[in-house]
């Protein structure tokens, strides 16, 4: 039995962990009590004594936690931006080819971000097998459920639905968002994508949007056919709800849908999950059934 501790579990991920893990009958779950939560000896106790350990915390204290581990036998999944492109650590995305028996070996796995999944599961098959040339100057425009923006966003969204929260806000206006280097790195590009995130007024779920010119419809829809096999992604044909694509289709689920539309003179590449399934507590949890050996999709909601 796998003894695991969830560094800063009162969060949105942190909670959804903890409450797909509450079945499960090969997992001791560490609870240190609320009067310790932000103990430092007391979590530096609790992140030695556990076989897995869960960071659900702001980048400074995840970079924080990371420095307390001195057990090598410790495995670290942390949840927050700061490891995703750090040398030593494994990106936690066991679907991109050659990293599903890294994962499973690793003592350091960064989770992938919410936004970066759609768009790393879109475009990495494609770089990797030549249909987008590594320095495609690619855009991106992605639909997120509130809930991505944590606590303080879940209660703004809980006081009011009207107003300028009654429509979709788009922001990082500045092309900074923190997602980016991950997205360039992990998908091959020698460009960080122009990519266009928007918060909608439902809870829970993504929508990740790649548009192509000139793309070669056929070739891409073999090549995610062939591409993703186990795990939580899959290819599904014309999976849209009568013509229309909600970003909130997939919400409460832990799997992956792509799906390509248009024409080879204008196609669009979509990703659908849930920003808090597949998109960070699904995939640590997947991240994490690598790490003990288990069927990676075990205590997961899916429907692949």
């Amino acid at each position: 039995m796998a003894r695991v501790f969830i560094d800063g579990s009162a969060g949105t991920t942190g909670l959804r962990i903890r409450e797909r893990l509450s079945g499960r009958d090969d997992i001791e779950l560490a609870v240190l009590p609320e009067e310790l939560r932000k103990d430092s000896s007391a979590r530096r106790d609790a992140l030695n004594a556990a076989d897995i350990v869960f960071l659900c915390l702001p980048d400074a204290a995840a970079v924080e936690a990371v420095a307390m581990v001195s057990n090598p036998a410790t495995v670290v999944i942390d949840t927050s931006t700061a490891h995703r492109t750090s040398d030593g650590w494994e990106y936690g995305f066991p679907e991109l080819h050659g990293r599903r028996s890294r994962i499973a070996v690793a003592k350091r796995i960064a989770n992938p971000g919410c936004h970066a999944t759609g768009f790393i599961a879109l475009v990495a098959p494609l770089v990797e097998s030549g249909l987008i040339a590594r320095d495609s100057k690619l855009s991106a425009f992605s639909l997120t459920g509130f809930s991505g923006g944590g606590k303080k966003m879940i209660a703004e969204y809980g006081e009011t639905g009207d107003g300028l929260l009654s429509g979709g806000r788009q922001y990082a206006l500045g092309q900074t968002h923190k997602h980016l280097p991950e997205m360039q790195k992990i998908a091959g590009l020698d460009f960080a994508p122009v990519f266009s995130p928007i918060v909608v007024p439902h809870y829970s779920g993504m929508e990740v949007t790649v548009p192509l010119h000139d793309a070669d419809v056929a070739a891409i829809k073999d090549c995610y056919r062939s591409y993703y096999g186990a795990g939580l992604v899959r290819y599904v044909e014309d999976g849209s709800e009568n013509g229309f694509l909600s970003s909130a289709a997939l919400s409460g689920r832990d799997d992956l849908e792509i799906g390509v539309f248009g024409n080879d003179e204008r196609s669009i590449l979509v990703a659908r999950f849930d920003n808090l399934g597949k998109g960070a507590s699904g995939a640590a949890i997947q991240n994490m059934n690598l790490a003990m050996g288990a069927d990676e999709t075990k205590g997961l909601v899916a429907n692949g």
